[in-house]
């Protein structure tokens, strides 16, 4: 850049004898090029072949430098970097998700999974401090109960109920009062707690499966095909979900997994119309167990909500007593809206058992006191995890061990 911005000098006329000078120097050098810049560039010569070489070892440094590689005389001092291991990126088709590990059997897969629920940890919380049998701690019972979603009346029943017997010094301590809330608690679910019966006389034993949109009823069907295949059931999936996306699909998906015929229409064909088919086909094949999926749909829509009457009414013209079990899945996240939705759906169409989900994780737990407490409606099974096996057949005792700590202190 200096040189580019250099004013360039005007040339001065040379003397005779700097000319002499230039021409002795260019006379014992002539292969000088010269420093003219004005002066053209020689023509260069035709290239000669060059005499062979013999080719030299090159050194070991060069060649571990040219390959970015370590030194080969490494220094004591330094010590080596550890090598990175390569992650290795399957193709989706190539790799298979880990299966989830199903929950234990009995009473402690109940408690692995429903541990983290809201009311397990409000209640195991204020009973592993060794609380006062006082009316503080009755207090925080109550606070936590419906925080819980337990509900607002049945929570003053079991408080009062509490209160009055602690009044009547029926409790020596709070470990007595643990005792009376779980058996008061069990008292509320026990009557709820009825497992499915297939009738054996009906052919076939028709279980339409209904909710709202996203609580789970395409993987609950799978689920419970997967139960009825184990127990030697001949069954069959209606897909009378025509509405969602890849819900056909999925439903499909499950019955190719557990060996299941699944009966199908096209996108947004009429839910009524697949169910009509799959009976017809059930019943010529001698199938025992149909189960029919239907749409998800809110609760506040009437004309959705209608439709699942429409259903009913197309089944009973092939089989008067169909369906025979109405079961209505809920999600267990859901809170007190579950009850404005049992409330809608149960009017609509009469629904006849319930299967809560999604009670492992965070879920809060207390709506199921509320539903029992409310509707009185059978609770067929409870979802506690993603395994087809963690589609408990519901137990009140189980339910009420996983929430509260089986001791004080504990």
């Amino acid at each position: 850049m200096v040189s580019f911005f250099r004013r360039k000098k005007p040339e001065k006329p040379l003397d005779p004898e700097s000319e002499r000078r230039i021409a002795e120097l260019a006379a014992a050098f002539p292969d000088a090029a010269p420093h003219d810049d004005d002066a053209p560039a020689p023509a260069a010569p035709s290239p000669q072949p060059a005499p062979p070489v013999e080719a030299l070892p090159v050194p070991e440094e060069v060649i571990a430098a040219a390959m970015e590689a370590a030194p080969l005389a490494a220094q004591p001092d330094t010590p080596e970097p550890e090598p990175i291991p390569a992650t290795v990126v399957e193709s989706p088709a190539a790799a298979e998700p880990r299966p989830a590990t199903p929950a234990a059997a009995g009473k402690p897969g109940w408690r692995e999974r429903l541990g983290g629920s809201a009311i397990a940890r409000s209640l195991g919380g204020l009973f592993s401090r060794n609380p006062r049998l006082d009316d503080d701690l009755l207090d925080e019972i109550e606070t936590a109960l419906i925080t819980a979603d337990v509900g607002v009346t049945a929570t003053t029943d079991l408080v009062e109920g509490l209160r009055k017997r602690m009044k009547a010094r029926e409790f020596a301590d709070a470990d007595a009062l643990l005792a009376a809330l779980r058996a008061d608690l069990v008292a509320l679910l026990r009557p709820v707690a009825v497992p499915m019966q297939v009738d054996r006389d009906a052919k076939p034993f028709v279980l339409l499966t209904i909710g709202v949109n996203g609580v789970g009823k395409t993987t609950t069907i799978g689920k419970l095909a997967k139960r009825f295949k184990d127990e030697g059931r001949p069954l069959m999936l209606a897909a009378g979900d025509t509405f969602r996306a890849a819900a056909v699909a999925q439903l499909q998906a499950w019955g190719e997994r557990n060996g299941v015929a699944v009966i199908a229409q096209g996108q947004n064909a009429d839910a009524a119309s697949v169910a009509f088919d799959a009976l017809q086909a059930a019943k010529a094949r001698g199938t025992e167990v149909l189960i029919a999926d239907t749409a998800g749909r809110l609760h506040t829509q009437q004309g959705l909500m209608a439709e699942l009457g429409k259903i009913k009414r197309v089944l009973q013209k092939l089989d008067p007593a169909a369906p025979h079990e109405v079961l209505m899945v809920i999600d267990g996240t859901t809170g007190q809206n579950a009850l404005s939705q049992l409330r809608q759906f149960h009017a609509a169409i009469g629904v006849t058992g319930l299967v809560v989900t999604k009670l492992d994780g965070t879920a809060k737990g207390g709506v199921v006191f509320a539903l029992a407490r409310e509707f009185g409606i059978p609770i067929r099974f409870a979802g506690i995890g993603e395994r087809p096996e963690d589609l408990r057949v519901f137990d009140a005792e189980a339910f009420v061990d996983a929430l509260l700590p089986e001791a004080l202190g504990a």
